[in-house]
């Protein structure tokens, strides 16, 4: 007995609904990005410019701050590159062994980019969500701060900063991480305009819950989307931020080293022949760089709902 035409329809109906159904937001922003294949090389290399600063240190066959003096001042250009003397990137002016202070700048490097673009995020989207949701006078005088505060300019007041509190790594994260929040706050306020109107957000006020639950409940989750794509465009920032800071010599302090402490420690010895000093930090320093903006390209292309 031949199957009902109906029934068969129905069937597959019902299993392409199924199919529709077990589709997740996140499932699907996860298969748009995997077709990205600039993002999935970047994320890639990310992954192993975090492996080469978290275990390559296990590596070094010197201390980054043991001087070998047969290699310092006018014999520097002696200490290239050489797997037989364990100096896998050669040495730096002042005779240290430049693998392992490249990858302790690559690590500290990328932890001012990370933990700058976290307390950015989390201070700018909470404020932000706060000020769209309770909107009125609250938001109005909430945004003109940040409008007073993204007229002054950012370098300036960071400096600033490092010179009356003194230079250390807890106060460039800082400084980076408390300035650049504005613009985290304005993208959230604006968010939290469209997200206050919904229904889930109107059923949650009928019931008495509090303000502050409903931000952080039921806004803020909503936001996580484009807090996640504005966090990778932030961390290549914070990094540029903090190599310039370290070039102008006001960032990392020695015996402590960054990628742009190295660069600028390269820089000044190009004249001399003795370019894999700048090379290996500024390849690292690119790399990632580019890194992290292919794949904030990546998940924005990926969570943009124009595009599901």
């Amino acid at each position: 007995m031949l199957p009902n035409p109906v029934e068969m329809d129905s069937v597959v109906d019902a299993i392409e609904l199924s199919q529709v159904k077990g589709r997740s937001l996140w499932a699907d922003a996860r298969t748009r990005f995997m077709r990205n294949k600039a993002a999935v090389v970047s994320l890639i290399l990310l992954a192993f410019v975090a492996l080469f600063a978290l275990f390559g240190g296990y590596l070094a066959e010197w201390e980054r701050d043991f001087v070998d003096f047969s290699l310092t001042g006018r014999n520097a250009h002696l200490g290239v590159p050489s797997f037989e003397t364990g100096h896998f990137f050669g040495t730096d002016n002042n005779g240290r062994d430049l693998y392992a202070r490249v990858v302790q700048g690559t690590g500290i490097s990328l932890m001012v980019g990370i933990v700058g673009a976290m307390v950015a995020v989390v201070v700018g989207t909470l404020y932000g969500a706060t000020a769209g949701y309770f909107g009125g006078r609250l938001d109005g005088i909430m945004m003109r701060i940040v409008d007073v505060l993204m007229s002054i300019p950012f370098m300036f007041v960071l400096i600033l900063m490092l010179v009356i509190f003194g230079r250390s790594i807890l106060m460039l994260f800082l400084g980076i991480g408390l300035i650049s929040w504005l613009d985290m706050a304005r993208i959230a306020r604006g968010q939290t305009l469209t997200i206050k109107n919904k229904e889930f957000v109107e059923v949650a006020v009928a019931t008495g819950v509090h303000p502050i639950k409903i931000i952080l409940r039921h806004i803020v989750p909503n936001l996580l989307g484009i807090v996640i794509v504005y966090a990778t465009l932030l961390v290549p920032n914070m990094i540029i931020f903090e190599s310039f800071i370290s070039f102008l010599g006001l960032g990392v302090q020695e015996p402590n080293t960054s990628l742009g402490a190295l660069i600028n420690e390269g820089a000044g010895t190009m004249q001399y022949g003795t370019l894999w000093q700048i090379a290996f930090p500024l390849f690292f320093f690119v790399v990632t760089i580019f890194a992290f903006f292919f794949v904030g390209d990546g998940l924005r292309d990926a969570l943009d709902p124009k595009d599901r």
